[in-house]
C-alpha cells in the first residue's frame, strides 16, 4: 500500500479549514442530509453522521445549521434532494480518477465537472471503466509521536485491522481496515486512549500511474484542486504517483 501513502502525502488536497467557509459550510450540511437520511438522524447508531457533525463542529458551525440539516435528512423539515453519484474518468497521463459528489441536479453536475476533466487535459470516462482499479477500505492515522509501532500493531490487530503501514520519511502509521469495520476498530482504538489524527473511508488504488513530466504533474494537480473547488464535489480518488525529485521542482517553480 505504499503508493497510496505516497500520494495521501503529495496530493494537496486542500483541508476544510483552508477553503472558503462558506463552500466548507455547504458541503458538510448536504454530507449531514444524506447521512440522516440513510441512517436516521441518531449519531450514536450513524457512524457516518457522527463524522459529519464533528466535520462541522471542528469548523465552527453554528449547533442550529446542524440540527436543521438532520432533520431535513430525516424529513421533518422540507428540504432539497440530493443524490450520490461517482464519476469515473482519466486525468494527464491516463491516471484513473474516481470523483465522488453529492448533487440536486444530476445533469447540470455531469456537464460540470466533465467541463472541468477536459479543461485540465482529461477526460470522464463510462460507468466501470477505473472503478476495479479501487478498494474501498477504513483509513486510520495515528502520529508516530502517540504510539509505538509494536504496541499500535497490536492494538489494532486485535481490533480487527488488516495491516498497518510505517513509511520512513512518514510522520504517521496508516492502519488499514475492511470498509465496514472502519467504526468498530475506530472505537476499539479510542477505548486505549490511542490518539487518531484522522479516521476516514477512502478508495486505495491497487496499481498507480507515474507521472514522468512537469507539465503532467501540474495539469493533474490542477485538475484535482479544481475538482475539489466544485461546490458539489465530496471526494476525488486518484493513483498518480509523482516522484519526490519531481515534485521538488514543482515546489521550487
Amino acid at each position: 500500500m505504499g503508493g497510496h501513502s505516497h500520494w495521501a502525502g503529495i496530493k494537496h488536497k486542500k483541508a476544510l479549514t483552508d477553503a472558503k467557509k462558506g463552500k466548507v459550510y455547504t458541503k458538510i450540511i448536504r454530507e449531514i442530509t444524506i447521512a440522516a437520511k440513510m441512517s436516521g438522524g441518531d449519531p450514536n447508531t450513524n457512524p457516518r453522521l457522527r463524522k459529519a457533525i464533528e466535520d462541522a463542529r471542528s469548523n465552527n458551525m453554528p449547533q442550529d445549521n446542524i440540527k436543521r440539516a438532520i432533520m431535513k435528512g430525516t424529513g421533518q423539515l422540507p428540504g432539497v434532494i440530493f443524490e450520490e453519484m461517482t464519476y469515473e474518468g482519466f486525468g494527464p497521463a491516463k491516471a484513473a480518477m474516481l470523483v465522488e459528489v453529492t448533487t440536486d441536479n444530476k445533469n447540470r453536475t455531469f456537464a460540470e465537472i466533465r467541463k472541468v476533466f477536459e479543461s485540465h487535459g482529461g477526460n470522464i470516462g463510462s460507468a466501470g471503466c477505473v472503478a476495479y482499479m479501487f478498494a474501498a477500505k477504513g483509513v486510520i492515522s495515528v502520529a508516530k509521536t502517540a504510539i509505538s509501532e509494536d504496541d499500535l500493531m497490536t492494538a489494532a490487530l486485535d481490533a480487527g485491522a488488516e495491516d498497518i503501514e510505517n513509511a520512513p520519511d512518514a510522520p504517521s502509521y496508516l492502519v488499514y481496515t475492511a470498509y465496514a469495520d472502519l467504526e468498530k476498530v475506530r472505537a476499539a482504538l479510542e477505548a486505549k486512549k490511542i490518539h487518531m489524527e484522522s479516521a476516514e473511508l477512502d478508495m486505495i488504488p491497487s496499481t498507480e500511474t507515474l507521472i514522468k513530466e512537469v507539465r503532467q504533474a501540474e495539469q493533474i494537480l490542477a485538475l484535482v484542486d479544481a475538482l475539489e473547488e466544485h461546490d458539489d464535489v465530496k471526494n476525488v480518488y486518484s493513483n498518480f504517483d509523482i516522484p519526490d525529485e519531481l515534485l521538488a521542482k514543482l515546489q521550487a517553480a
